[in-house]
This record gives C-alpha cells, sequence and structure tokens, in this order.
C-alpha cells in the first residue's frame, strides 16, 4: 500500500485508512480481528476511530467499543508500533454531553488511551466545530495534551473551511500546534448547493481550495455514499439528486467499462489522485467489499480518464 506525509507532519500513513466504526457494533470480535489483520498484511498502517464510535448501532452499544476493540488487538499482535492510531473528541454519547471544553478534551482523551491501553494518540481530532467554546480553549487544550505526550498531532472534522483559518491563526498567534488534516463527508458526486447534512460537513470547493493552499491533508469519509455507486436498488442520497450527479455517474460508469473495474474502485482511486487528492476511508463490512477496495490500489487510470472524471458536470 501506498504511503504518503500526513499534512506538514513527520507522520507517514496509508493512503487508503481503516475506518473502525462498526468495531463491536456491527461487527463481532472475530469479524473486526480480521480486518485489521487484513488491513496490516495488506501493508496499511492509519486506523480511524472515535470516543462515541458507535454508540448509535443497537440497544447494546453505548460508545467506546470501536476503541476497546483496537485495544484488544494492538494487546493481542503486539502491534503498536506498527499502527497510526487517529481519534476523536467532541461529539456526544451516553454519559458525555457535546463539546470540546478543556476538560472535556482532557477526560475523553484520557478515556480513549485507557480503552486503547497505549500511552498516546498519534492523531487526536475535534470531531465537530464546537462553536459554544472558545477556539483558544479548544486549541490550548490539545497544544498541552501534546506537550504532555498524551498526543502527537491534531486534526479537524465538520468544520468550514474560514474556521479552519481562524483556528490556523489563533494557534500561530499562541505558538501552538496546528490542524493537520480536515476529516470531511467527502465523494466523487457533489452535494447541490444550499443542502447539508445536520452535524456533518461535506467538502465544498472552498474547502477544496483551502487544502491546496495550506498543505494539510483531506480525508475523506463516506466515500461510497452507502453503496450507492454499487447498488442499483439504492436511490441517490436527496442531497446528491440531480443532472451533476447523472453526468457524473454516466462518466463514472465509462471509465469503469474502459479500465475493467468498479464503480467503486475507480471513486477511490480519483479520490487518492485528484487534486487536491484525499484520503479515503474504508469501512467494508465483508471480505468482498474489503478486497475491492484494496483493488483499487492496483488501478491505473489515464491523465484523460481523470480529466473526464473530474470535469465531469451537468
Amino acid at each position: 500500500m501506498n504511503m504518503i506525509k500526513l499534512g506538514n507532519t513527520d507522520l507517514s500513513v496509508s493512503t487508503l485508512c481503516l475506518g473502525c466504526l462498526y468495531f463491536l457494533a456491527r461487527e463481532t470480535r472475530e469479524d473486526s480481528f480480521r480486518r485489521l489483520d487484513q488491513y496490516l498484511d495488506a501493508g496499511g498502517n492509519f486506523l480511524d476511530t472515535a470516543n462515541m464510535y458507535s454508540h448509535w448501532i443497537n440497544e447494546t452499544t453505548r460508545g467506546g467499543e470501536s476503541e476497546t476493540l483496537i485495544g484488544e488487538w494492538l494487546k493481542a499482535r503486539n502491534s503498536r508500533s506498527k499502527v497510526v492510531i487517529a481519534s476523536k473528541v467532541g461529539f456526544p454519547y451516553p454519559g458525555v454531553p457535546y463539546g470540546t471544553s478543556a476538560r472535556q478534551i482532557r477526560e475523553e482523551c484520557d478515556k480513549s488511551l485507557k480503552r486503547m491501553g497505549v500511552d498516546h494518540i498519534d492523531l487526536y481530532y475535534a470531531h465537530s466545530d464546537d462553536r459554544t467554546t472558545p477556539m483558544e480553549e479548544t486549541l490550548g487544550a490539545f497544544n498541552d495534551l501534546i506537550l504532555e505526550g498524551k498526543i502527537g498531532h491534531i486534526g479537524a472534522s465538520n468544520f468550514s473551511s474560514w474556521r479552519l483559518e481562524r483556528a490556523r491563526q489563533t494557534s500561530r498567534a499562541n505558538g501552538w500546534a496546528e490542524y493537520c488534516c480536515v476529516q470531511q463527508r467527502y465523494s466523487y458526486l457533489r452535494p447541490k448547493a444550499g443542502w447539508d447534512f445536520g452535524e456533518q460537513v461535506a467538502a465544498n470547493d472552498d474547502l477544496l481550495e483551502y487544502v491546496k493552499d495550506t498543505g494539510i491533508s483531506l480525508l475523506a469519509y463516506s466515500p461510497l455514499l452507502y453503496g450507492t455507486y454499487t447498488d442499483r436498488t439504492k436511490t441517490v442520497m436527496e442531497q446528491y439528486q440531480g443532472p451533476d450527479s447523472d453526468a457524473r455517474l454516466k462518466v463514472l460508469d465509462e471509465v469503469a467499462s474502459e479500465a475493467g473495474a468498479t464503480r467503486n474502485q475507480v471513486v477511490y482511486y480519483w479520490l487518492m489522485n485528484a487534486e487536491p487528492n484525499a484520503i479515503p476511508l474504508v469501512a467494508s463490512t465483508t471480505d468482498e467489499q474489503f478486497a475491492e477496495a484494496l483493488g483499487a490500489m492496483n488501478l491505473r487510470l489515464t491523465d484523460e480518464q481523470m480529466k473526464r472524471l473530474t470535469e465531469a458536470k451537468a
């Protein structure tokens, strides 16, 4: 698996990130261990989790399940030195309110460290842009944890570009660590203007320009739109419906046919090789889906095919 530097840090991470959302929630312990083993065997090293994963899945999950499973796997495989761990704080889960106050950041970081049985988290995200807490308080708390060795770097998720820039200026004014990456809803299809996703924030043209200008890394969550590209029985989400998506799906089909690849593989490839490139999160729930994702690493599209994909529009 190819490796790239995360933003302007010294972290070398896989160009496919393993999303650990469903561990011990939708996936059993055995299935979760197998997926982690498969990912490591394929050369991957970038694990993405969060303190609140995945409390909403069923009546038995209350948050912390994913981190707990990762901790069990790290111990069983003695693999801590082989992986880069990313976790998050900000969204609520049972017993924990929304927010990124200094107290909450510290308390939740300590819980995450304990669940995973590690002494530091390589990348720690503000999972949401908490506008009820002063930005200085949030960034100062993150910086304190870096100085204490509990986290290595910080990232943002579900932030607008202007808030990212304000955070960068705040960090620079105080000599604090800066957000090195942003994780956003991002896929090949583009949401219609004016549509939103509630607490989730989709990458838009402003954010893509910001990523290019600053050199921070972009991570793409929900890159496959919940199976929309390959399951023809699924209706495209309302936020994406329209002539623009129709035009892009037509080109996606053409390129996939020419390359002998699946729609999903072309989407993964496009995300990893477009300008700016993105690191897709892969949260496969079957071995076949995971093999398909890995197959995108062997795909080769021409500059002309990439141009057609990128420029496709209504």
